[in-house]
């Protein structure tokens, strides 16, 4: 069983599947410090983790996952976005594992209507600008933007959680992607206001 991650709220013309689920956490190095992540894809062997903070090969991790719980696993592999967690279960714990595997491809199937219900658009003048807690501001370009969050692509990448302003919405970074970061705004956009705010 192979669970993929992806972006829930993908274009309809999109080769990936609107019904992956999007699963968040925390990990926790040896020092004890803990960091926010997101799962790449995940099954009963191994985890791509997409994470900001570098860990070292070989290190133990313990990870607190959203609907999968406490994992923990040794760093077999490091890459551009984050590591990858080899698992090492075995009999009821492994059973246990798989079917949770299950049961959250069944369910993220089962959301596919639920998961696309806010149409995107891409705005014919994409540019934007994406300011960070601190100050500081960045130019970035919305790749595409519905009434609920927007896929913009940056050269920054903050912390998955980071409240940020793109533009003058204001909105939570929930998702890391190739291009640059998924916002969840925190006041729904009416579908008026956005088609008179940008030009599709």
């Amino acid at each position: 069983m192979n669970v993929a991650v992806t972006n829930p709220q993908v274009d309809a013309d999109s080769d990936e599947s609107a019904g992956d689920e999007v699963l968040f956490g925390r990990y926790m190095r040896p020092d004890q410090q803990e960091y926010p992540c997101q799962v790449g894809t995940l099954d009963a062997t191994k985890i791509e983790v997409i994470a900001q903070h570098e860990v070292e090969f070989g290190e133990h991790i313990v990870a607190y996952l959203d609907q999968i719980g406490r994992i923990e696993g040794i760093v077999s592999a490091r890459h551009e976005a984050g590591f990858t967690i080899s698992l090492s279960l075995s009999g009821s714990r492994l059973e246990r594992f798989e079917k949770r595997l299950e049961w959250l491809n069944n369910r993220s199937e089962g959301d596919d209507d639920d998961q696309r219900r806010h149409a995107r658009y891409q705005p014919s003048d994409s540019a934007s600008q994406l300011i960070l807690p601190d100050g500081r501001n960045y130019l970035c370009e919305i790749l595409d933007i519905s009434v609920s969050g927007a896929s913009v692509k940056v050269d920054v990448i903050p912390s998955i959680g980071t409240y940020v302003m793109l533009g003058k919405m204001r909105g939570r970074i929930t998702r890391v992607h190739p291009d640059g970061i998924g916002i969840e705004f925190l006041k729904m956009l009416d579908t008026q206001g956005l088609k008179s705010s940008f030009s599709f």
